[in-house]
């Protein structure tokens, strides 16, 4: 599965060994902004709030549930949350993500035939303006990654600057097979009930 993923592309969830992936992990890594003081003097740190967030559909196109920090696991127990980071690193790259959603394809429900991730910026501090901020798509659990296999570099990427919100990629089943397309584009929502309308026009 040592696959790095650019925007766009498609892949099949099968292993390398024949085996499906049975679960995944969205980490989503970022800093607080530092801020200069009057006439330059002295630094502050300013908290950044973003949010990972999964909206689950049936094979209708129809959303059935979403998870996010208001509610930190779906009803089957497939896609867990770990919780609202308000702030991110204050003291620099710490190297460990901010927010972490798991998803366990065996226990999810079998209705559910597109699962979304996407990111919002809540208190609408520009992409561009966040440092090191990042995603990483990955086999694994929170505190262990076997296989990354998509990643996107928020912080260095000048497509994300002037937004606050974006797509990251959606799994969709295909003939009972889980599937990604890796998304990993801006959109111009401002909250996140706004970018799960967008992933519903457009990116299922």
């Amino acid at each position: 599965m040592a696959i790095n993923l650019q925007k766009g592309q498609r892949i099949s969830l099968e292993k390398t060994n024949g085996s499906k992936l049975q679960s995944i992990c969205v980490g989503i890594n970022w800093g607080a902004i530092e801020k200069k003081g009057l006439f330059g003097l002295g630094k502050s740190k300013e908290a950044v709030d973003l949010d990972g967030s999964c909206a689950l559909y049936n094979e209708s196109k129809q959303l059935t549930e979403v998870v996010y920090f208001g509610n930190l696991g779906s009803k089957d127990g497939a896609v867990k949350h770990s919780g609202d980071d308000l702030t991110g690193d204050m003291g620099g790259d710490d190297g460990l993500d901010n927010e972490v959603i798991t998803l366990d394809f065996s226990r999810l429900n079998p209705a559910v035939s597109y699962v979304a991730f996407v990111l919002n910026s809540f208190r609408g501090h520009d992409f561009g303006t966040i440092p090191f901020a990042s995603i990483r798509i990955y086999e694994g659990t929170p505190k262990r990654v076997n296989e990354v296999f998509a990643k996107y570099d928020i912080a260095n990427d000048a497509n994300f600057g002037g937004h606050v919100s974006m797509v990251m990629g959606v799994f969709y089943k295909r003939n009972g097979e889980w599937k990604f397309n890796a998304i990993g584009e801006p959109t111009k929502d401002k909250k996140l009930e706004e970018t799960v309308k967008t992933v519903t026009q457009n990116y299922l």
